[in-house]
């Protein structure tokens, strides 16, 4: 195939990137590109999605963040040629914005793979979890997305188990759009949550370790979901602003 020979439906204006993303997953779905393809220019994609650079750059970013595709320096815009064997990544870029969906698929793996990880996870790597623990509590300006992010992903690697991990990271790369809909820091209940969780796997006990990531991630859960109610509410307000 050309790498120019495409054939996408123009998006309508009023929407965002998301649409932007589907009509780029969708090259993958029917066919019309491979992974390892190489994408149009950004000035064609711009003409034939009919969107302005902004909402296209929106868009190829949340896709490079999800690993559907590789941006290089100079060299153009690339679908990953490992996305085959990583669906997951897409069925995400699809579903970026349906958050509730997201976190549920999170808890589900989350609460398996913490269960795995009490069996398998290393002295090192619960060395690393109690830093990660300790950066949190040590952070200053309670900007500590970073290491919260870290904290689960070494659970994740501790459970030894490639396919599951490779799902986990996708869904924690939603973790940068989590962040941003978060107002106020509980540092104090992150870090006895995390903390709890760390003993129970330092005890190697899989149901304490359960129970601990799922009172965890429901607090997560709850408070996201308001937050993300209380955005909503406000975007319908100034919307509908007769300004």
């Amino acid at each position: 195939m050309s790498e120019h020979d495409i054939f996408v439906k123009s998006v309508n204006r009023n929407t965002l990137s998301k649409q932007v993303i589907e009509q780029i997953v969708q090259l993958l779905a029917s066919g019309q590109v491979k992974p390892g393809d190489k994408l149009p220019p950004e000035m064609e994609l711009m003409e034939k999605l009919g969107v302005s650079r902004p909402v296209l750059r929106e868009a190829l970013s949340s896709l490079e963040t999800m690993g559907v595709i590789t941006r290089k320096t100079r060299g153009g815009t690339y679908f990953n040629d490992k996305i085959g064997s990583e669906p997951f990544s897409v069925m995400l870029a699809l579903s970026i914005d349906n958050l509730p969906a997201i976190i549920e698929a999170r808890m589900a793996l989350e609460l398996g793979l913490v269960t795995i990880a009490a069996e398998k996870i290393t002295d090192e790597q619960l060395e690393q979890l109690k830093e990660t623990i300790d950066m949190i509590a040590d952070s200053e300006d309670d900007n500590y997305g970073v290491y919260d992010k870290r904290f689960h992903k070494i659970i994740a690697l501790s459970a030894n188990n490639p396919v599951v991990e490779g799902m986990i990271f996708s869904l924690l790369i939603t973790h940068e759009k989590m962040d941003r809909l978060i107002r106020t820091r509980d540092r104090e209940i992150t870090v006895e949550h995390h903390l709890a969780i760390y003993h129970a796997l330092k005890k190697r006990d899989p149901y304490e370790a359960f129970a601990q990531m799922y009172r965890h991630l429901s607090f997560v859960r709850e408070k996201l979901l308001s937050y993300e109610q209380q955005w909503l509410e406000n975007t319908t307000v100034l919307t509908s602003d007769p300004m």
